[in-house]
């Protein structure tokens, strides 16, 4: 499993420079840390600051890197309950963007 760091060194490659979201994201995996994700600036900044953010999705680290490979569906991860959205919902339905 990938460290907090590697994943989102890894968040930073595919969101770039502007991944066009224009809200605040924050990626909670509980005891394993957190990456904020601020997309109302440009370029955007990626961080490990636990922060306010419009939209938070908690889920494990390993959920996480599941969903990034594609090997698990967010739609099928949410319903299941291993995916968790708080706050604006259509910014996490933006996400499909950056993932794929």
């Amino acid at each position: 499993m990938a460290t907090l760091e590697e994943i989102t060194d890894g968040m930073r490659d595919r969101v770039g420079e502007d991944c066009g979201l224009d809200a605040t994201l924050k990626f909670d995996f509980g005891d394993d840390g957190v990456i904020f994700l601020d997309a109302e600036k440009i370029p955007n900044e990626i961080s490990n600051e636990d922060k306010e953010a419009d939209c938070t999705i908690t889920i494990t680290k390993e959920n996480f890197e599941s969903l990034a490979k594609g090997e698990l569906d967010p739609t099928t991860a949410f319903m299941m309950g291993k995916l968790k959205i708080a706050g604006n919902m259509g910014i996490a339905m933006k996400l499909q963007s950056v993932f794929s």
